[in-house]
């Protein structure tokens, strides 16, 4: 694979213009972990020092960094920046879904409604360590809610505004959220009338935790307000004072749950916690994205997932960086939205999806050539590794050969980056995270534990030390966190993906070894999807697999068996996408669904998706061992289709 050197036009405002000076700086951290981490901690203000830099011990799944060091997010946010003489920098700017509308917010602004925010939830009887719940789409409002817990000590779970109500419902079950912060309707793309209040009014009952519901008036759609635990946002913060002392926080106070899908059907409440998670986020947004006090920095994310959680709210924020945040979509009012945006905002720093990039690039360079991208110094993506047609449509035509492309690799439960390129210094391949950023120690290892020291040999990706923005424990089960995270490599952290590493020592990300599928960035349990499809009328069994689809990086593939005497027709299609919808959401409907009678099992009864994946992904002429399915004659059966 051919390298590509740091263009020649880039040049580092950190000063991380030498290959060689990076090298030296990972192999010190490695080194001496602890004083390593110690300098980088220093970036974040602190009510207390700690006492210990890490007492983390992989053998008995115990994280802790920063030991007794007390701090407060949303002070690092905002507070510190309004006493360094940052009070009128702007901090967002928020993008609607109508071109023609945008605001600015600035830290002083955005301190006042943080506080005044805060104090609603004191007053609604919110305390440290309670759980509360955002259920929103991409408005100024959900990052005032985030950081107003942070404030207080309130412990945020954002649901992804898309899920469904019994999605929404299972999370504050699961969590025990006594508050839930939300909207009338969702604006995006062609929709304007997203059922965000709707979905709350039908599982709040439902919920027996659930005492107060907050509403934010996007839409002005009338909604049904139960009296006494219903209020628009406006109502919640009628004659709160503008002033709110933050609350001292332990380093190793909960800062937020959020969930994430596994390989079992119940998603994961992955719990991160104060210190050591706002240092990681604030320190690698820094280093990655080479962010400079005066740029401005784009991140497509959203803040229902870790990517929004880490590069939009607390990374940026605690860096004073200046940000747009977008409600709407790449495509709407058409492709040229996303350029449109840079163009207008003067974006340098530009971080999505590769699902986005594909399905702009499919639609043509005309869309881009219209608008002056010349702002744009840092290209990012996040989800899962891009791909070479889209590196080099991103690389030649939006960043014309003059920005670095940085492919990230990390995880919902790793908090922030793990490996990723430096923009001055790391030369580039398309598809590789190239090198572990410094402190972040993988390795490679076989089925058996043993490190694989063979170069191009795949293998399961762990992580020998851990680094402060690691999660603490799976919410409410942390046998499940042992199990998932430490029981398959002891006294290391298990990824749960496969990678290998080239000639030039950097890694290649080669997907899932579990049960994981990765849609569009989006993490969803093969067992949710699956059981989602067998409430469907008429569905007998569901299994399904991962399929390389062109625009989304990975399909959903769903074999469905049907109820004796069910005949498969388009109806039966129809219904299992729109119960797949309600249950998970949208982005959980199978891209294909074939019906068949039987699915292949082994003779222990599991669903061998091994083959299932080559038949989807037309790859049969070799279907491998096929002794253990208990009927080898299903594969002839699903090859006819």
């Amino acid at each position: 694979m051919k390298k590509y050197p740091v263009p020649a036009a880039f040049n580092s405002s950190l000063g991380f213009n030498d290959y060689d000076q990076y090298q030296l700086v990972r192999e010190n951290a490695q080194e001496d972990s602890n004083a390593y981490w110690e300098s980088v901690a220093e970036r974040i203000d602190w009510f207390e020092k700690w006492t210990n830099v890490n007492k983390t011990d992989y053998h008995q799944s115990h994280i802790e960094w920063f030991s007794n060091g007390k701090l407060n997010a949303s002070y690092n946010c905002l507070d510190r920046h309004i006493k360094n003489g940052l009070g009128d920098k702007t901090a967002l700017i928020w993008q609607s879904n109508d071109p023609n509308i945008s605001k600015e917010v600035s830290y002083n602004e955005l301190l006042h409604k943080v506080s005044q925010f805060a104090n609603g939830l004191k007053q609604s009887g919110i305390q440290k360590g309670d759980r509360v719940c955002i259920y929103m789409q991409m408005i100024p409002e959900a990052i005032v809610a985030m950081l107003a817990c942070a404030r207080i000590g309130a412990v945020h779970s954002v649901v992804f505004g898309a899920f469904s109500s019994d999605a929404l419902k299972n999370r504050i079950n699961d969590s025990e959220c006594k508050l839930l912060i939300t909207q009338d309707n969702g604006v995006r793309g062609s929709k304007f009338d997203i059922k965000m209040k709707e979905n709350a009014n039908e599982i709040a009952n439902d919920c027996p935790s659930l005492k107060t519901v907050v509403m934010v008036e996007r839409s002005g759609n009338p909604m049904h307000m139960q009296e006494g635990r219903d209020f628009t946002w406006d109502q919640f913060i009628d004659g709160c004072a503008s002033e709110c002392e933050p609350e001292v926080m332990d380093a190793e106070d909960p800062l937020f749950i959020l969930y994430t899908s596994g390989s079992t059907g119940k998603p994961k409440g992955v719990l991160h916690t104060t210190g050591g998670y706002i240092v990681y986020a604030s320190h690698t947004h820094e280093l990655v994205f080479d962010y400079n006090k005066d740029d401005v920095y784009w991140c497509t994310a959203d803040i229902g997932w870790i990517t929004g959680h880490s590069y939009i709210v607390y990374g940026p924020l605690s860096n004073a960086a200046t940000q747009v945040i977008f409600e709407g979509v790449p495509n709407y009012p058409d492709f040229g939205r996303f350029w449109q945006i840079v163009e207008q905002h003067n974006v340098n720093v530009f971080y999505t999806a590769p699902t986005a990039l594909r399905a702009l690039m499919k639609e043509g360079d005309s869309w881009v050539s219209k608008y002056d991208l010349s702002s744009l110094k840092v290209l990012g993506t996040v989800g899962e590794p891009i791909k070479s047609p889209e590196w080099h449509w991103y690389f030649n035509t939006i960043g014309n050969k003059n920005c670095p492309i940085v492919d990230t690799w990390w995880q919902t439960e790793t908090g922030g980056i793990l490996m990723s390129p430096i923009p001055g210094c790391v030369p580039t391949k398309p598809g590789s995270a190239t090198l572990p950023l410094p402190g972040i120690v993988p390795a490679i290892l076989d089925e058996e534990g043993n490190e694989i020291t063979e170069r191009n040999t795949t293998g399961f990706l762990v992580m020998t030390q851990s680094w402060p923005g690691q999660m603490r424990s799976v919410y409410g089960d942390h046998q499940r966190f042992i199990d998932t995270y430490f029981s398959q490599a002891s006294g290391n952290y298990f990824t749960g993906d496969g990678a290998y590493i080239d000639d030039d020592g950097y890694f290649w990300i080669t997907g899932r070894v579990d049960d994981v599928l990765n849609v569009s960035g989006h993490r969803i349990g093969t067992a949710e999807v699956e059981g989602a499809i067998g409430e469907a009328s008429g569905v007998a069994e569901a299994a399904v697999i991962g399929y390389t689809h062109e625009i989304k990086g990975e399909g959903i593939y769903a074999f469905v068996t049907l109820m004796t005497g069910v005949e498969s027709s388009e109806e039966i299609k129809k219904d299992i996408l729109a119960t797949v919808t309600k249950i998970i959401g949208p982005h959980a409907k199978p891209s294909v669904i074939q019906f068949c009678s039987r699915i292949h099992k082994t003779r222990s009864g599991k669903i061998m998706r091994r083959i299932l994946k080559k038949i989807a992904q037309k790859e049969t002429d070799d279907l491998g061992d096929t002794s253990t399915l208990a009927d080898p004659s299903v594969i002839d059966s699903l090859l006819k289709k």
